[in-house]
């Protein structure tokens, strides 16, 4: 099978599991506050950031409010998500940034939102996809990085290679569900801790599943020409 077929195939059966409108569990009822919330998450759990941001949302409520906040005060409402010291410093200029450059406005480009400190592309993806339906690329966490590896639709470890090589096999409509589904699988059956091929909906085409009954080492589910 090659590989764009089988990578239909997979986003069609993790659709038809988890549904085709997944969105981001952080908590959030605007624009200003999805954007604070993804820009924390690097390195946190959801509920790391969900814990902290419904009193730090009732403090700040505008990027201006995050710009012209007492650093340390700042600090203190983040406390508890990891990095906090950094991620404050630099939401606080990525708030002000938004204020002068955007007027006050989220930007709606990768390359823009990369400009401001602290967002790297899967902080952009994640805003763009969630809070404009734009896809520019896929959002690639350590779920997406180890199912993508056990399922053998990239050979790369670094997140921006895994991403080029998602976007070349998935339609650009569906990115932004590429992601959220891949995230779904890595959080409920496939984590980098244990497999749970006995539940998971690709068990009998995963090259990586313990289900598969093969003599070999590995399966291969597609063609070597396609990569």
């Amino acid at each position: 099978m090659e590989k764009e077929r089988f990578a239909r195939v997979v986003f069609d059966r993790l659709a038809g599991r988890y549904g085709r409108s997944l969105h981001t569990e952080l908590l959030h009822k605007n624009m200003t506050e999805l954007f604070v919330a993804v820009f924390l998450s690097p390195q946190c759990t959801d509920k790391q950031i969900n814990n902290i941001t419904p009193e730090l949302f009732r403090k700040f409520r505008t990027f201006h409010d995050y710009a012209s906040a007492d650093l340390r005060t700042l600090m203190r409402h983040l406390n508890g998500v990891n990095y906090y010291k950094t991620k404050a410093r630099n939401l606080k200029k990525a708030s002000k940034m938004i204020e002068e450059r955007f007027g006050g406005n989220v930007p709606k480009t990768i390359e823009e939102l990369m400009e401001l400190p602290g967002v790297g592309r899967k902080v952009a993806n994640v805003i763009l996809n969630e809070g404009f339906g734009i896809n520019q690329g896929i959002a690639i966490d350590t779920h997406c990085i180890t199912v993508v590896g056990r399922l053998k639709l990239s050979r790369h470890k670094d997140p921006k290679k895994i991403e080029m090589d998602m976007m070349r096999i998935f339609p650009e409509g569906e990115w932004g569900n590429v992601s959220n589904l891949l995230i779904a699988l890595g959080r409920d059956v496939c984590t980098a801790r244990k497999k749970r091929c006995e539940k998971c909906v690709l068990a009998d085409i995963c090259p990586s599943s313990d289900l598969l009954k093969s003599g070999r080492k590995s399966v291969r589910i597609y063609s070597k020409k396609s990569g």
